[in-house]
């Protein structure tokens, strides 16, 4: 029980919120917790990386001006996102 604890606290993003997505299939039934956590961890991994790619591809100049005020708003959701899951 300790482990899953400490687990749950590695992610940021609001399990209860990502429960109530998944659950919204109807093909899904019930959630392992395990995967919860999973789906949580691959969700925060790929948001990382997108974020790291629109830097770079911001630092090579290659984004536009609407993408650019896209990435502030990804910026201040992910500030708010990492101050609320803590």
């Amino acid at each position: 029980m300790a482990a899953r604890l400490s687990e749950n606290r590695l992610v940021s993003l609001p399990l209860s919120r990502i429960r109530v997505i998944m659950k919204s299939s109807p093909e899904v039934s019930s959630i392992n917790q395990d995967a919860l956590f999973l789906t949580a961890k691959a969700t925060k991994i790929l948001a990382s990386k997108y974020l790291k790619m629109l830097e770079k591809e911001k630092r090579d100049g290659e984004v536009g001006e609407g993408e650019e005020e896209d990435k502030e708003e990804e910026d201040e959701d992910e500030a708010v996102g990492d101050s609320v899951g803590s």
